[in-house]
């Protein structure tokens, strides 16, 4: 007897769970968002899709869905959008309620690019392949150094140095984004296990490198101050100088490595996969590069902006909701949840860049005869508003300078002439590097 109502309760719990779970379906039938399971949300999808999670998140994007709500476990949302008029209003109109999730010189840049020339010579040369996105990395990590450190870079010597700093960091990042999908990480993370511990192991190893270079500048600082030498004048030292006034410690040796990290990203990282994504393009439509050798700088100016609509740097763009709100276009959002604008799927809209909008097309940039740049609350790759990039032009100055040189005295190819991937990190890097052929022209 005992056993039949334990089978009964049994029954009549799968069946009202399976009811549950239908009901809960059915209502989302006419949902343009994700659709989601009981406690679970979109978890199961957003898992399967972490491969090519910004073609995912595009996918939901229509003139008339402007907006999508991501709902995953236990109930925690995000919102995403690709409507302008919301971005405006995110990034200036009421700023102060998104708040970021926690998380140089012509003379430089002009050496920097000549170095890089020089290596391109002797793969040239050799007629081996190389992978110019690390080359890219290298160049722009140098200059870097330089106005953070005030030390000369060997990144670019012809024995290709390993960077255990640039290392360390990507190994890192690209176990950070898999916490968007793993409702466990923090769990992880206490216990020191799984991916946590990888990231443990590469934090560790960056701070033990930053803190490094602190003390070293700290006993630098000293022996200046003994002997009454002129101070350094790159950034750490002017922070670290900041402290030694009368200013009682304002910045901490955290503070200062955050300060380090911010940089590095968005002076080394976002620059080269620009770069990186516009030798892509050129491959891809070498009439391009023709194009570029024989018109004007504002030419260049309109494939740069045209590779960055298709690949921006940073695919997504993250904020905090501080109290509830309700964006433009009428969604609602809630306190604590994530919002973001998403300048991958924004740069790939119909409704906002014409029926063409999948094909690189640079002259769509061409107003009245001349380069005009587009609202930066529809072209997103540099934010916009008060927290517009303050190294917009510092990059623009780089990847024109560099790209100019390259197309004047090299032409690339694709290794197989083969399609490429994104990594799927906080930045989008090509997956596997660019691997090209380069020769003299």
């Amino acid at each position: 007897m005992a056993t039949a109502v334990m089978l009964l309760w049994l029954f009549g719990f799968v069946v009202t769970a399976a009811f549950w779970v239908w009901e809960h379906r059915r209502r989302q039938r006419g949902s343009k968002d994700p659709r989601t399971w009981p406690l679970f949300g979109a978890q199961w999808e957003a898992m399967a899709n972490m491969h090519q999670m910004h073609c995912w998140f595009q996918s939901f994007f229509t003139s008339s869905h402007r907006t999508v709500t991501l709902r995953t476990f236990a109930g925690r949302i995000m919102y995403l959008t690709v409507d302008p008029v919301n971005v405006h209003y995110i990034l200036k109109d009421n700023f102060q309620n998104y708040p970021k999730l926690k998380q140089m010189s012509l003379t430089t840049f002009r050496r920097d690019a000549l170095r890089l020339l020089h290596l391109l010579h002797t793969f040239a040369t050799s007629r081996h392949s190389v992978d110019l996105q690390d080359l890219f990395m290298r160049m722009t990590m140098d200059p870097l150094w330089k106005l953070l450190f005030g030390i000369d870079g060997q990144n670019l010597e012809s024995r290709l140095p390993e960077d255990p700093f640039g290392k360390a960091f990507d190994n890192f990042n690209d176990i950070i984004i898999t916490r968007r999908v793993n409702p466990f990480w923090k769990i992880q993370r206490a216990l020191n296990m799984g991916k946590e511990k990888i990231v443990n192991e590469n934090l560790e190893e960056l701070n033990s490198l930053i803190s490094n270079i602190i003390e070293k500048r700290k006993e630098n600082m000293s022996v200046q101050v003994r002997s009454n030498a002129q101070k350094a004048d790159d950034l750490l030292s002017r922070f670290m100088q900041y402290n030694e006034a009368d200013y009682q410690k304002t910045y901490n040796e955290r503070e200062l490595r955050d300060f380090i990290v911010n940089f590095k990203v968005a002076g080394r990282d976002t620059t080269a996969i620009a770069l990186s994504w516009f030798i892509y393009c050129i491959c891809k439509h070498p009439h391009v590069a023709e194009k570029i050798r024989r018109e004007t700088a504002e030419f260049l100016s309109m494939t740069l902006s045209e590779t960055l609509r298709l690949y921006p740097p940073v695919p997504r763009d993250g904020k905090t909701v501080l109290k509830d709100d309700v964006l433009p276009d009428g969604t609602y959002v809630k306190r604590g949840a994530q919002i973001s604008y998403v300048p991958y799927s924004m740069g790939r809209m119909e409704f906002l860049w014409s029926p063409d909008a999948l094909e690189y097309k640079p002259e769509r940039w061409l107003k009245d005869g001349a380069f005009q740049p587009e609202s930066p609350f529809k072209f997103t790759a540099f934010q916009a508003g008060p927290r517009m990039c303050l190294g917009k032009d510092y990059a623009y100055v780089q990847m024109k300078m560099t790209a100019s040189l390259l197309l004047h005295f090299f032409r690339f190819d694709l290794v197989d002439n083969g399609d490429v991937k994104y990594r799927v990190m906080m930045i989008m890097p090509i997956a596997g590097g660019l691997n090209v052929h380069v020769s003299r022209r």
